[in-house]
């Protein structure tokens, strides 16, 4: 265990800053959020809000929403979009957006993603190229977007050759984590969530990783704990955001796992009833780990820690456990080659020397990275 006083659990709804100049907003967390937030969307100062939602979120949580912005002097309007990554496209793209200008919303004016991470990427693009740029508010519903996806700005779309190629960095005016949310998550959801939660952990944060080992089960109560884990990812992320907004430099170490799990994502073409978001993350920070065991970089007994945290947690930590299957080696390496990291046609990976210290490493041999994945494919084919 570690010191209380650098890892505690909060007992009161937590105000993370993130300072970014013109662009600085708060992420407010904690149980009752969403209904304390009323005075902040007020103080923006818009005149409409639409709130961009989807068919399973909006009957559950669009009522509260539409008060606290009906409560905010807000004129409130709704679209939804269908649930599931699918809905990341042009198609949806172009229906969200003429409907933002159907309901006159102006640039002073706010669009609300109330959902998951899928909404929050979608509303925010939206929100970046209508009228060169409206102010958005976020409004995550899933564990994984309170602690990741609707912090940091980065918003998009996919396209057929990869995950969130098309894009812009957006920050929001305001984000409101309602940790009750999550209480209407299904199991599955939640755990895929908490992988993101582990890896600011793996990045460089031993001590919080060691939490995690220690706590994880409270988390996915919904207790204290899980206010806390929220918080110190908000607190992680927003830092590194600050430091590199744009995901030139230190920010890329928050994709730790994310090449190869959005290469499997692809493989799977982005089918959520195969594989979440979340869950590809688990694999992929799993394959990371020993990945850098097998360059010499990292110790065997700290990629083995890491699998077994993730795998008894129930999460996937392995090829095998891709429903339906993986392709092949060659296939992942393909799909690998849209990354967005990668540059003048160079691999570029999260890799650590260790749990809490992860680093960037450009210019990776793809021979390399093709050799560790066809033994990753052996083991998961049964003998």
């Amino acid at each position: 265990m570690i010191p209380v006083d650098v890892h505690s659990p909060a007992s009161s709804p937590t105000v993370v800053h993130v300072p970014l100049g013109e662009r600085a907003y708060d992420i407010l967390i904690g149980r009752g959020a969403l209904a304390a937030s009323t005075e902040r969307i007020a103080a923006l100062g818009a005149r409409s809000a639409m709130i961009v939602s989807d068919g399973h979120v909006l009957p559950r949580h669009g009522e509260a929403l539409e008060a606290v912005l009906a409560q905010a002097g807000l004129r409130v309007a709704t679209i939804t979009v269908p649930p599931g990554e699918g809905s990341k496209n042009y198609a949806e793209l172009e229906r969200v957006s003429n409907a933002l200008l159907d309901a006159k919303i102006e640039r002073r004016d706010l669009v609300v993603a109330l959902g998951g991470g899928v909404v929050g990427d979608l509303a925010g693009f939206a929100a970046a190229i209508l009228r060169r740029g409206v102010r958005f508010v976020q409004v995550p519903t899933s564990l994984l977007a309170q602690v990741d996806s609707s912090v940091g700005g980065k918003t998009g779309i996919n396209a057929p050759a990869g995950k969130n190629l098309i894009g812009a960095f957006h920050q929001p005016a305001l984000v409101v984590a309602d940790t009750a949310l999550l209480d209407t998550l299904p199991e599955r959801e939640l755990r895929a969530g908490y992988a993101e939660i582990v890896k600011y952990g793996l990045i460089d944060d031993r001590a919080f990783f060691e939490w995690c080992e220690a706590n994880a089960a409270r988390v996915f109560a919904g207790g204290p704990e899980r206010d806390h884990a929220v918080a110190v990812s908000c607190r992680a992320k927003a830092a590194v955001v600050v430091e590199d907004e744009r995901e030139e430099g230190r920010r890329q170490l928050l994709n730790l796992g994310h090449t190869f799990a959005h290469a499997l994502e692809r493989i799977v073409a982005y089918d959520g009833a195969r594989l979440v978001h979340g869950e590809a993350v688990a694999i992929g920070l799993v394959l990371a780990y020993r990945f850098s065991a097998q360059l010499g970089l990292c110790p065997g007994q700290d990629a083995e820690r890491v699998r077994r945290h993730v795998a008894g947690l129930g999460l996937p930590s392995s090829l095998a456990e891709v429903p339906g299957g993986f392709g092949s080696p060659e296939a992942i390496l393909d799909a690998m080659a849209q990354d967005k990291k990668v540059k003048a046609g160079r691999l570029t990976f999260i890799l650590a020397r260790g749990i809490g210290e992860s680093f960037v490493q450009d210019d990776v041999a793809a021979d390399d990275v093709l050799a560790f994945l066809r033994q990753a494919a052996a083991e998961a084919v049964p003998a």
